[in-house]
């Protein structure tokens, strides 16, 4: 971790902070309520510790190996104090979930009945042995343009929307708390999240109980707040532009590696896409 890093992170972070307050002023409504999500997925642990010295306890991952690793070399740091909440926003394999089940905090991309049971299985048996002391947290996703190819359950498709929450509600180890959704590409964003507004209020409705929405990222935060976000995930204009692939393995920390002395230079980082 170079000095310049750090600093860049810092600077991003505050301005990110100072947008989300502005764009919950002009929607009426307190930036208190609203989860800014760091996007770490293909950034080093050292990032995710710096962004946790600046007071960041939740972070973003899409895939698990890279996530599982992160959380592996973060452990072994004194300075954090073990109160990180992990959430998976990519696309969910079943075969993945198991693992998920162990660690994630919350999962913002869950779009199917097998999905569903998968994590209950995971959840469940971590809560029997202590590995995890809370249900854990699941986000529908919906699809707004209704290609499900792509992530999330048919906005227009309501009996299967029901059904999936319903799956949700009925698992002890996991806890309903929300929608999520991503706008097509090209698509308004104001449309594309009022509709989601419309489909929370819906389901809302059905459930008896208040929601929150994953909704929002770098480029489109301001429109998703205007439509009620209760989180927004923002890799880009936080971390830097987007690497073109993953990096091959992660990249460890030590206590002493976090900061490079003068003179020395280290490898550039790249970004993310949300």
């Amino acid at each position: 971790m170079t000095v310049d890093r750090e600093q860049q992170l810092r600077d991003n972070l505050a301005q990110l902070r100072d947008r989300l307050t502005r764009a919950a002023e002009a929607a009426g409504r307190r930036s208190d309520e609203i989860e800014l999500l760091p996007v770490t997925k293909f950034f080093p642990a050292s990032d995710i510790a710096t962004l946790y010295r600046l007071g960041c306890r939740s972070f973003g991952e899409s895939r698990d190996q890279e996530a599982t690793a992160k959380i592996a070399e973060l452990a072994e740091l004194s300075e954090l104090a073990g109160d990180i909440r992990w959430h998976m926003i990519g696309r969910i394999q079943r075969n993945k979930a198991r693992s998920i089940g162990t660690w994630a905090f919350a999962a913002h991309s869950v779009d199917s009945p097998k999905v569903v049971a998968a994590l209950a299985r995971s959840a469940q048996q971590s809560l029997d042995n202590a590995a995890r002391s809370a249900p854990l947290k699941v986000f529908v996703q919906v699809s707004l343009d209704g290609d499900e190819s792509r992530g999330g359950v048919d906005v227009d498709a309501s009996e299967r929307l029901d059904a999936l929450c319903a799956a949700v509600e009925d698992a002890p180890a996991l806890t309903l708390v929300g929608l999520m959704a991503i706008p097509p590409v090209d698509a308004d964003a104001d449309a594309a999240f009022a509709r989601l507004a419309q489909e929370r209020e819906r389901v809302q409705q059905w459930c008896g109980r208040q929601l929150e929405l994953s909704a929002g990222m770098s480029g489109d935060l301001e429109a998703a707040v205007r439509h009620g976000s209760t989180c927004v995930r923002v890799g880009t204009a936080l971390m830097g532009a987007r690497p073109l692939t993953s990096p091959p393995e992660v990249t460890r920390v030590t206590p002493s590696s976090q900061t490079t002395k003068p003179g020395h230079r280290s490898s550039p980082h790249e970004g993310s896409s949300q």
